[in-house]
Formats: structure tokens, C-alpha cells, sequence
């Protein structure tokens, strides 16, 4: 299949999923009432509509040249090595979701109390948030190091 065809058709299938969003914006930035019943199930039938194209699409053999590839270059460890990478990304980015939701209130509850406490607030919020950043770096180190 074409190269620029398979750059292409997610574009357009993630373009099908938004129409209904910007034509519900449109119309409410006319003024006009929105049907916000319609308007939601349009969205679902499209979501819905494009994971079951992209489910088929493979099954058609539409990407079997680099599927060929793909198979032929990677190994059993080369996959553990990639889940690993996705899983210290994905726990440290839950982690630092987990910290800054408990962080982030208590240090706006603080600073509104007492305006000198904002350098200490944000201090605690960034700890929380470097959680991330170091899931990324082991991330980093698996995929390179």
C-alpha cells in the first residue's frame, strides 16, 4: 500500500471522530441550541466506526509488507525492553497524577491562607511531579542504555 495512503487514513479517521465536536462548537458559537443527546451519540458511532475500521484493516493485508518487516527485526527481548519502557512511563505518569492531585489542593488551600507559603507549596507539588520525570528517564536508559 501506498506510504502517504497509510500516513493519511488515521489522519482522516481521527478527523471523523472530531467532526461532531466542530460542528457542535459552530453551532454554539452561532447561537444556535445544540442537541447534546444527538450530538454524543454521533460521537460514539464515529469512535466506534473508525476502531472497527482500524481493527479490520490488518486483516485485509493491507499492512503485511511491514508487518514482514517488523516480525523479522525484532526479537523476544527487544519486546520486553519496549513493554518496560511503556511500563516506568505509565506507573511514574499514574504515580505523579496520584501525588499532584493530593499535592496541588492542599499547597492552593495553603497559599490562600498564607501568601508566604507559595514557595514551599510549590515545592512539594514539584517532588510529586518529578515522579514522572524520572519514570521517563528509566525509560530513556531501557531504550538506549
Amino acid at each position: 500500500m501506498n506510504t502517504a495512503v497509510l500516513f493519511i487514513m488515521p489522519l482522516v479517521l481521527v478527523a471523523a471522530i472530531m467532526i461532531p465536536l466542530f460542528v457542535s462548537l459552530k453551532r454554539i458559537k452561532q447561537g444556535k441550541t445544540v442537541n447534546r443527546k444527538k450530538s454524543v451519540l454521533t460521537n460514539v458511532v464515529s469512535f466506534f466506526g473508525v476502531l472497527v475500521v482500524m481493527t479490520l484493516m490488518p486483516l485485509t493485508g493491507a499492512f503485511a509488507e511491514g508487518a514482514e518487516a517488523v516480525q523479522t527485526a525484532l526479537s523476544v527481548g527487544d519486546g520486553l525492553k519496549y513493554i518496560g519502557a511503556a511500563l516506568s512511563t505509565g506507573l511514574g505518569s499514574i504515580g505523579t497524577g496520584i501525588a499532584v492531585g493530593g499535592a496541588a489542593p492542599a499547597a492552593i488551600g495553603a497559599v490562600s491562607e498564607n501568601d508566604k507559603a507559595f514557595s514551599k507549596a510549590l515545592i512539594f507539588v514539584a517532588l510529586g511531579e518529578g515522579v514522572a520525570i524520572y519514570g521517563l528517564l528509566i525509560s530513556i536508559l531501557i531504550l538506549f542504555g
